[in-house]
């Protein structure tokens, strides 16, 4: 013990309180730069650093106590059964969640309830709550995971965030107070607490989410830990939980008749870019070939397409904001940029190595070589030989990033898919290789003028999709990187990300790809989940949204020289798409986009 260095103790006794917190003999504590989180029976804590001053040791020991108490009373399968659809519930759902455990440990032990405390103090820094000035900025699941904390271990909310708890303060105890007790009896037994959580979120309106049953199939392990296992662990909580924007009117909707419970839902305020209109100049060009156009058997409508806009992200903000969140976003994401960047820089040579010439030998005529002198001088019957260079065939290629901007990507997710995007269009281009970078979410929550419209014209039944599309051009594919590098920072704007219509995003991807010259195109989507709009899925049959989706894909992948690639966070979107992939960890993405596109490119 005597040659170890303090960083290297203080990393023994860590790993030895974390086996015994978490009753795991066998657990194992790895050290990162990054964010804590689970890998099975594996902690990934930060590392305080040499130095080890004492506000990054509480936070590394604050990170490993609540991935400890996670893998000692959480059950990821339970959680997942029920969890509600909703993005705002869900995010809410999980980190109520992640308040109950962690809540057991700060009440049982008092130095764990203060790692805790330094931990989720460094956690919230970078939430959107410590920049909130209006409650329609405050996300609704920072906000009552905080409140619900300090009711269960009398701990206030960090200082950063105390004012944006404030705004919301008084609309969660209104209608969540009353269950706040009841929460704080049923710590110890999830599958009791996750029922009374669902009845809280229908409380905050939040979700429609029937109770869940008690059935044998519920039955767990009290520990939890025979259901844990990498891919649960990577979906349900093992990160800080993402932040969800809360609507403007959250609770000032209008009162209405029983048999008309579709109107209740209403446009968002909080959209600032509401009124924008795309230029004509941005929109897409569909050529006219026979296999760009639908299949007569699409049943899919649209119920207005006045309101959808196509538009460039320095359009969407001013110069200096999109400065301002480029800085926030390279500021967040500098441990990750260097491991991103290296697998980067393998497929730059993989690229590079295919656009090398190469050379015929033993040729009668062309330029001699001088490799094989040694053998003529040796041999004086040989005949000399020569070499000619010949060009190996490259296809001119484009790459498509399809980046989902719905309100489920927040926080670490559209972080991480905004700097690979970044790190992936600079090494492209420097190898040759056209990049564009689009994202798709809608223009409001629920509906927008699509919805008023359709409220005006006497709510016709079946209207299709009713909401305002919002495509977002953040690099054209003959624009260079140095101009377009500030847009990425555009997906760390609040209240950008809404909802998703992946089918149509999809087909206005793939028409503008077509419309390109180039020999060789590729359309790589990004996106945690099926496609969801509360308005169009309100008022017509269940599943509208995905069976277009299926249709689309399907179309595209039998019909369309486009090769499609899709890549989904926390979700499995191999049930979609023929060529896909699914990580559970939202920072597996950069290596899993290069991975990708080298196989591709490894094909003929």
């Amino acid at each position: 013990m005597s040659d170890q260095t303090p960083l290297d103790r203080f990393r023994t006794v860590l790993t030895g309180a974390s086996r015994a917190l978490a009753a795991e003999p066998e657990l194992e504590v790895n050290w990162s730069a990054d964010v804590a989180a689970i890998s099975g029976s594996t902690l990934r804590v930060p590392s305080p650093g040499r130095a080890m001053p004492r506000g990054a040791a509480m936070e590394a020991r604050g990170a490993a106590d609540s991935l400890a108490l996670q893998l000692r009373h959480h059950n990821a399968a339970l959680h997942a059964r029920h969890a509600p659809s909703e993005a705002v519930a869900r995010a809410c759902y999980d980190a109520v969640e992640q308040v109950r455990y962690e809540a057991l440990g700060a009440r049982a032990m008092a130095g764990v309830r203060d790692n805790l405390d330094a931990a989720l103090t460094a956690r919230i820094a970078g939430d959107p709550i410590t920049r909130a000035s209006r409650p329609d900025e405050v996300p609704v699941a920072s906000a009552l995971a905080l409140v619900l904390r300090e009711h269960l271990t009398g701990q206030p909310a960090p200082e950063a965030a105390a004012p944006g708890v404030q705004l919301l303060r008084g609309w969660i105890e209104q209608r969540a107070g009353k269950d706040f007790d009841g929460l704080s009896s049923l710590l110890d037994d999830q599958r009791a607490f996750q029922g009374l959580t669902l009845e809280m979120l229908r409380h905050l309106e939040l979700t429609e989410a029937e109770q869940p049953a008690t059935d044998e199939n519920d039955e767990e392990d009290p520990d939890g830990d025979d259901q844990q296992d990498d891919d649960e662990q990577g979906d349900e909580g093992n990160e800080a939980p993402q932040p969800s924007e809360v609507a403007a009117d959250a609770g000032e909707g209008e009162e209405e008749s029983e048999g008309e419970a579709e109107s209740e839902l209403t446009e968002e305020e909080g959209d600032a870019d509401g009124a924008d209109d795309g230029e004509e100049g941005m929109l897409p060009t569909r050529p006219n070939r026979p296999w760009t156009d639908l299949p007569a058997n699409f049943d899919y409508k649209v119920f207005s397409e006045e309101f959808d806009e196509v538009i460039g992200a320095a359009d969407l903000c001013d110069e200096e904001e999109l400065t301002r969140l480029r800085a926030y976003l390279d500021a967040q994401l500098k441990g990750l940029q260097g491991i991103v960047t290296k697998l980067a820089n393998r497929l730059a040579r993989k690229l590079m190595a295919q656009q090398n010439r190469s050379w015929d030998f033993d040729q009668e005529e062309g330029l001699l070589d001088a490799a094989r002198l040694a053998r003529v001088v040796i041999s004086p019957g040989h005949s000399l030989s020569y070499k000619i260079e010949r060009d190996v065939e490259f296809k001119d290629t484009i790459v498509t990033l399809l980046i989902d901007n719905s309100g489920s990507m927040r926080g670490r997710p559209i972080s991480i898919a905004a700097i690979s995007a970044d790190v992936l269009a600079r090494t492209l281009e420097r190898c040759g290789v056209k990049t564009e970078i689009l994202g798709f979410t809608t223009r409001a929550w629920k509906g927008g003028q699509s919805r008023e419209g359709w409220l005006a014209a006497g709510k016709p039944a079946h209207p299709g999709r009713l909401n305002d599309l919002r495509h977002i051009v953040y690099k054209q594919a003959d624009q260079p990187y140095r101009h377009a590098r500030k847009n990425l920072g555009l997906m760390m704007r609040e209240g950008l990300l809404k909802e998703n219509i992946d089918g149509e995003a999809l087909l206005w991807a793939h028409q503008r790809l077509i419309a390109r010259p180039e020999d060789r195109r590729i359309l790589m989507v990004i996106s945690d989940g099926a496609p969801v709009d509360d308005s169009t899925l309100s008022v017509n049959s269940a599943g509208y949204l995905e069976a277009h989706l299926r249709k689309v894909i399907d179309w595209i992948e039998r019909l369309s020289p486009v090769q499609l690639i899709a890549i989904g966070i926390g979700h499995d979107v191999t049930r979609y798409y023929r060529r896909a992939v699914t990580i559970m960890d939202a920072e597996q993405l950069g290596g899993t986009m290069i991975e990708q596109l080298a196989g591709l490119f490894d094909e003929e």
